[in-house]
């Protein structure tokens, strides 16, 4: 789609709040960005924040095809962003389908799509303070580790969220400042989605149980948490070779349990293991440090007819096929 003329905005103080997080961001990530725009008020609010901040905007509409009337909710949308003044608008159909249930499956569409059709462009995706919050829920309740807990990052190339600081409430006021009404996704309260129950129930329980504020302190939590972490993974970058194809248990059985899971992490994705749990990189960790002769770890990855192993054998771990 072709842009619209640029009409004027207001600057309401919501706006202004969104355009200031927008711009601290391009001033600390420069180059093309386009916005994952879905017509929901986080991101409309964001999209109109990014092109009054950055040249040359585009956005990219994704249409999950899981609802009646996608197709035209997806259109209004591009329409609404060529409104706001991005230099192009594309709607991006998707098929929905693989394991993990209906969310996950369209969660990995939406980014396949939009890794796509980006060009050379970051995407500034419209997660929110709030966003942020119920992400760190998840990971405790998942008891996945620090790196879950830790939340999301303002930039994961080539993904950008701007918006990590602000609350969702000021992206709705700054639609009502814009004079745009969002879309509504019904499955944002359909209550069979676990994290449409933590925004709707838990949350709102512990800020009424804990006197408010909890929301921010989630995402302090997770912003202290990466601080950390991302010095611990630089520790473990500097102690420990982690690009041959086996790794030496005496070189890193002495090391600290968190910069040796580090090592062990960072290795075992370099060996093709797409994804580990906690759970199964501690199994990993406990070849090192708790060897009795048991046997090998799966692991993501692999092919369709066997599955990753990391195994240990004459001092070294290696990664293989289940039945090589």
């Amino acid at each position: 789609m072709e842009p619209a003329e640029r009409p004027r905005r207001p600057e309401g103080p919501a706006l202004l709040e969104i355009r200031h997080a927008v711009r601290a961001w391009l001033g600390a990530h420069p180059g093309p960005v386009a916005v994952a725009l879905s017509g929901g008020a986080d991101s409309l609010a964001l999209t109109a924040a990014s092109v009054a901040e950055a040249p040359n905007v585009r956005a990219l509409i994704v249409d999950h095809g899981l609802q009646e009337g996608s197709a035209e909710v997806a259109a209004t949308a591009a329409a609404r962003a060529l409104e706001l003044g991005v230099v192009d608008a594309r709607v991006l159909p998707v098929h929905v389908t693989g394991s993990g249930g209906t969310e996950a499956a369209a969660r990995r569409a939406r980014y396949d799509a939009l890794n796509l059709a980006r060009g050379d462009a970051s995407v500034l995706v419209a997660h929110t303070l709030d966003d942020q919050a119920e992400t760190v829920l998840l990971g405790l309740g998942r008891g996945s580790g620090p790196r879950s807990i830790a939340g999301m990052t303002a930039f994961a190339a080539p993904w950008g969220r701007p918006l990590l600081g602000v609350r969702r409430a000021i992206t709705r006021a700054a639609c009502v400042e814009l004079g745009l009404e969002p879309f509504e996704d019904p499955h944002n309260t359909d209550t069979d989605f676990t994290r449409v129950r933590l925004r709707h129930e838990v949350l709102p329980l512990l800020e009424d149980v804990l006197g408010g504020g909890v929301a921010a302190a989630l995402a302090r939590t997770a912003e202290q948490l990466r601080e950390d972490g991302d010095v611990l993974d630089a520790l473990a970058g500097s102690v420990a070779d982690t690009d041959g194809p086996d790794i030496e248990v005496s070189a890193i059985e002495t090391l600290a349990p968190a910069v040796r899971r580090r090592v062990l992490r960072r290795w075992l994705l370099g060996r093709g293991v797409t994804s580990s749990t906690d759970r199964q990189l501690r199994a990993v960790d406990a070849l090192v440090v708790r060897w009795t002769g048991q046997g090998g770890v799966a692991l993501p990855g692999g092919t369709p007819d066997a599955r990753l192993v990391c195994s240990r054998r004459r001092g070294r771990l290696s990664v293989g096929l289940e039945n090589e």
